[in-house]
């Protein structure tokens, strides 16, 4: 069972590398998204050109090419990218699993063919072999993703509607949300929303006057749940970014907003599933129900098209899927935190640890705060590091980075406790140092004072 934690979490961090580093380009496609399209903020024809390519080419690409990055370095980035679009070109639905998978694989193929050649080039032929691998390399495989990959997930996309279709006419209409949310999250809403609830919601209002099914895809509550737990429990750059999502997919209506955020961690989806059932199970007891499809799927939105009667009833609902999928994320959340800790080494004192270590202290140069995504928590670390080794008078360079890109001219190496062991294995001949919070300024104080003692 452990064994399996720490597969799941370190899927989950894989995930989270090719995700986490692009938010910023979510956040900005949604709010373009909520202010410009026609039922959004304020409705722009003109400007709101730019949501269909941003969302289909952009962040797959982006996804991609941070895939690739994460296996293959740059030459994997460029790869995994052009294999990307041969994924995005294959299909009519936006791919970002698909970018999730040809990303990293293509990142793959150009690394094994590197290590395949190194030192079998003949001297003046590098640059010629490095851009003609790639190039072919990568043309095959956009070739085999735009004939394979597209269509198998088209494939997989009908499959799941022809799924929720025979859960909706057997009367089970709450366990519909196994399907929903995680498809939701896998970026086939759009196709489940249009694709089924909306024919069958525009039939139930024409029987009825209101319809429960425009209101299973469009909650906002498991996702604004799991933003919830996030900012609760989370850390760095993922907390950080939160309150913006939040907004953006709560008033906003652009659910796919919070989708990365349940990709960094894959036991989450059942915390969506649990959200999204709940938030179905009140919609059927008081029998709530639109009048109209709800777009884009925001309170706000909801709210407007609601049945006579059925406000506050949606209302519950939404309160409820959100709380019971807070709830459940923030346990996933902390316990997997706690479980990452198991097995790894405590970190021990600076000054302690600096005794052993005079010889490789006094020619510390170069000094790299080392975090999963190399963005968030070591910045700030960071910051704080190199604020005291100038107050120190030390010549010392300091830096931040991604795990995955460690390298051979850093002198030294500071990373959470529970990197310790990767960062370990990625750069066995640089001086690690392990700490238990990026932003304990002990733990700087105490490494430049030691720093300072070996240096004079």
């Amino acid at each position: 069972m452990k064994d399996l934690n720490v597969k799941i979490q370190g899927f989950g961090r894989f995930l989270s590398g090719m995700v986490q580093p692009n938010i910023g380009a979510f956040i900005a496609w949604g709010l373009i998204t909520a202010m410009f399209i026609p039922t959004g903020w304020w409705p722009n024809e003109h400007l709101a050109a730019l949501i269909g390519p941003m969302i289909t080419y952009m962040l797959p690409l982006l996804i991609g090419y941070s895939g690739g990055h994460l296996i293959g370095g740059v030459r994997g980035a460029v790869v995994g990218s052009i294999m990307t679009t041969g994924v995005i070109v294959g299909a009519d639905v936006p791919m970002f699993m698909g970018a999730m998978i040809a990303g990293p694989i293509g990142g793959w193929v150009i690394k094994k063919f590197d290590e395949s050649v190194k030192g079998k080039i003949k001297e003046g032929f590098e640059m010629l072999v490095n851009n003609f691998s790639v190039g072919i390399i990568g043309a095959g495989l956009a070739l085999v993703a735009y004939t394979i990959i597209g269509p198998v997930k088209n494939v997989v996309a009908v499959s799941l509607m022809v799924a929720v279709d025979k859960i909706v006419a057997l009367g089970l209409l709450p366990l519909v949300a196994f399907i929903v949310e995680p498809a939701k999250v896998l970026f086939l809403n759009n196709a489940l929303n249009h694709g089924v609830f909306t024919p069958l919601g525009a039939a139930q209002v024409e029987a009825v006057g209101r319809s429960i099914f425009y209101l299973i895809e469009t909650n906002p509550g498991p996702g604004m749940g799991i933003l919830m737990a996030w900012f609760v429990a989370g850390k760095g750059v993922v907390k950080t970014s939160t309150p913006g999502a939040m907004v953006i997919h709560f008033f906003g209506g652009i659910h796919e907003i919070y989708f990365p955020y349940v990709l960094m961690n894959p036991l989450l989806f059942g915390a969506v599933i649990a959200g999204g059932f709940t938030g179905v199970a009140v919609n059927v007891f008081f029998n709530a129900g639109l009048v109209s499809v709800a777009s884009p799927g925001s309170a706000l939105a909801i709210m407007a098209v609601a049945a006579q009667g059925s406000h506050l009833p949606i209302l519950l609902s939404i309160v409820a899927s959100t709380l019971v999928s807070f709830l459940i994320g923030v346990a996933i959340i902390k316990l997997s935190n706690k479980k990452s800790d198991e097995g790894l080494l405590v970190a021990q004192s600076p000054t302690k640890e600096t005794k052993g270590d005079l010889t490789q202290l006094k020619t510390v140069k170069k000094i790299f705060v080392v975090c999963d995504a190399g963005m968030g928590s070591s910045a700030m670390g960071a910051t704080i590091l190199r604020k005291k080794i100038e107050e120190a008078g030390l010549a010392i360079e300091v830096g931040n980075c991604s795990i995955d890109d460690l390298k051979d001219d850093m002198d030294m190496v500071i990373t959470h406790k529970n990197l310790l062991e990767r960062a370990q294995n990625k750069a066995p001949n640089i001086l690690i140092k392990p700490i238990s919070n990026f932003m304990d300024k002990k733990f700087y104080t105490e490494l430049v004072e030691g720093l300072k003692g070996v240096k004079e």
